[in-house]
């Protein structure tokens, strides 16, 4: 029988029916904004014609579709009253076929960590950043045409940094050690994803959710919309724009090493990043893409990547990439699967334990789960 599920019965009905009153406030003024950008619609499309800014995909080539995967990643901190229970895991998934990958791809197409920590606020972002180095992995060892990743380019940089500032500021763990182990690689492959030097390669990523406003900063649209939200009213299907720089943070970006600061490396490397607008369906929402310079530079290296994307995107319902949507799927559910984790390490300790198995139990019992990607 299908579960109902009742997101008030624990609420008072006084407190219930204000947020209902004042959700429906809350929509007014959305509509508001939204019929706003509805009326400014031609306006907003006259000036990136003007300016160059607005094209067509069928515009600039019909290149064969091109093979591509998606990569993600998950992570999950479960609190125990003795330890942490920390795990992360990445995958690579192949997309739509046909076309289907000929070239050897190496298996496991998947990278996983689990294991014990002792109490600390900081795990989630230290196994955060180890997450992102199996995702980066992965994404350089696939050999598809292209390969998407979910999120933005610069996450990788951010969440390790992240990882690395927490790691010198506590004790060493296994966990700390298995991120410091991977991270001279983890540079090296990061470096390969932003350069894009091979032709035969494009490595993109695509953030769902972005605040990020490099054509309404430009052109002074209304600042309550990210520009992805503006562009999905605003283009057609098959319309892209042109590639634009990436807007810089408002401090350089940094990245420190267990070995030293390599900040101004990646900084300048970060600050070469392309962002373009892809609309491949009416039924699907615009794309932010975010593209290495090799490829923003290249019209024909660029119509590949609409290609692939347009033949990923053919399901109505899939707001994404297949590739990523399958990928974010089957990660989303390690937060779900870490009780049964820790169900398994308890019952293999009461197989070991000789005293009473109810402190095993008391130890090992699960108070709340942090999860993300």
């Amino acid at each position: 029988m299908e579960k109902i599920e009742q997101p008030f019965v624990e609420l008072p009905e006084a407190l219930v029916e204000e947020m209902l009153a004042k959700s429906e406030e809350v929509g007014e003024s959305l509509y508001d904004s939204f019929e706003e950008i509805k009326k400014s619609k031609e306006d907003l499309r006259k000036q990136l014609s003007d300016n160059g800014i607005l094209r067509r995909a069928s515009e600039i080539s019909y290149p064969a579709i091109p093979t591509t995967c998606g990569v993600d990643g998950a992570y999950a901190v479960e609190r125990l009253l003795s330890i942490d229970f920390v795990a992360c895991a990445a995958v690579a998934v192949e997309g739509l076929t046909p076309p289907s990958e000929k070239r050897h791809w190496e298996k496991p197409r998947h990278r996983v960590f689990i294991g014990p920590e002792k109490h600390n606020t900081d795990s989630a972002s230290i196994i955060r950043g180890l997450m992102m180095e199996m995702e980066i992995e992965l994404a350089v060892k696939a050999p598809h045409d292209i390969v998407f990743l979910d999120g933005s380019l610069t996450t990788p940089l951010i969440y390790l940094n992240q990882a690395i500032n927490k790691i010198v500021e506590t004790e060493k763990t296994r966990l700390s050690d298995e991120v410091i182990s991977k991270f001279d690689k983890f540079l090296n492959h990061y470096r390969i994803i932003l350069e894009a030097k091979r032709s035969d390669k494009l490595w993109v990523g695509i953030p769902k959710y972005t605040t990020k406003r490099e054509l309404g900063e430009r052109f002074n649209w209304p600042i309550h919309y990210d520009d992805r939200a503006i562009l999905t009213t605003i283009l057609l299907a098959d319309e892209f724009t042109t590639p634009i720089p990436l807007t810089p943070p408002p401090q350089p970006w940094h990245l420190k090493s267990p070995s030293g600061d390599i900040k101004k490396e990646f900084d300048e490397i970060l600050r070469r990043v392309h962002v373009i607008y892809y609309k491949p369906n009416k039924w699907t929402p615009t794309l932010r893409i975010e593209i290495a310079p090799s490829i923003a530079t290249n019209y024909a290296r660029i119509a590949i990547l609409l290609e692939g994307i347009k033949y990923q995107c053919g399901t109505p319902g899939i707001f994404e990439p297949y590739p990523l949507y399958i990928a974010d799927r089957m990660v989303k559910h390690l937060g779900k699967a870490i009780p049964a984790f820790r169900q398994t390490a308890t019952k293999k300790m009461s197989e070991l334990y000789k005293g009473d198995i109810g402190e095993i139990f008391f130890n090992m019992h699960g108070y709340r789960t942090e999860s993300g990607r």
